[in-house]
């Protein structure tokens, strides 16, 4: 998929991925979530991913591009953070590295309700994914810069009731980036790939320093054979002390361990 398609290209790939998508929410592990994912939904969610496919090649939003890979392994896997933790209606989400849009858009596709902050430090990529999420109508609204610098800015700092971020860092790390960002009370899943073990432990420092404890730990077997996902879900039960986040870069070179 790395070259460019015309109208009728993109067509065939609409009804490919359209396909591959309700075969991986056919899954009993959406269940949970399958009445929010409607035909209106389904409608939104091929548009975003066609934009996506159409803009790719000149922008480089994902290295996944075949419509099957595209429905499992970012669409059907970005609803499973929708799984775990606690989504109040209204509620304030931040997805930081957001990327090419997994899991934010996705999410603001399903849930309307909630206002969806994205967070990336590539300014073009947000700039894709405001102009998709206005033709759309969506709830989502982009922040560039690092996270670092954006967890304490007082619009954000420790003002969202979920804060999920994907395959961005090692645990240790990526609290530093997330745990500023969620409120008190609030909740931080870090989507992960198989085999955190080690990474837990390494990350249960950083954990507590920054004010969270990991609630629980979930693992997932995506459809479509498309490979095991693991789910950290941490609550946050204290505030983040001043100091942290620390200066950009800082926390990849001098983890929490």
């Amino acid at each position: 998929m790395g070259e460019l398609y015309g109208p009728e290209d993109l067509a065939s790939y609409s009804v490919d991925f359209s396909r591959w998508l309700d075969e991986s929410l056919a899954d009993p592990l959406f269940v949970p979530v399958s009445p929010l994912v409607t035909s209106e939904a389904k409608e939104r969610i091929t548009r975003f991913v066609t934009r996506l496919v159409e803009v790719n090649r000149g922008l480089n939003l994902t290295a996944i591009t075949e419509a099957r890979d595209v429905a499992v392994k970012h669409v059907a896997d970005s609803l499973t953070c929708l799984l775990v933790a606690q989504w109040p209606t209204g509620a304030r989400v931040c997805d930081v590295g957001t990327g090419g849009g997994f899991p934010g858009m996705v999410i603001a596709i399903v849930r309307p309700d909630l206002a969806v902050h994205l967070i990336d430090a590539v300014g073009k990529k947000l700039a894709f994914l405001s102009s998709v999420a206005q033709e759309l109508g969506l709830r989502a609204t982009t922040w560039h810069g690092r996270a670092e610098e954006l967890g304490r800015d007082r619009r954000l700092r420790e003002s969202h009731d979920v804060v999920v971020a994907r395959a961005v860092a090692r645990l240790s790390v990526l609290a530093e980036y997330c745990l500023p960002l969620c409120k008190v009370g609030g909740w931080f899943v870090a989507m992960k790939g198989p085999g955190v073990v080690e990474e837990l432990e390494e990350g249960r420092r950083a954990l507590h320093v920054l004010g969270g404890r990991v609630d629980s730990v979930r693992e997932i077997e995506l459809p479509c054979e498309a490979g095991k996902r693991t789910l950290i879900i941490v609550r946050k039960e204290r505030a983040t002390p001043p100091a942290y986040p620390r200066r950009p870069g800082i926390p990849a070179k001098r983890p929490l361990v």
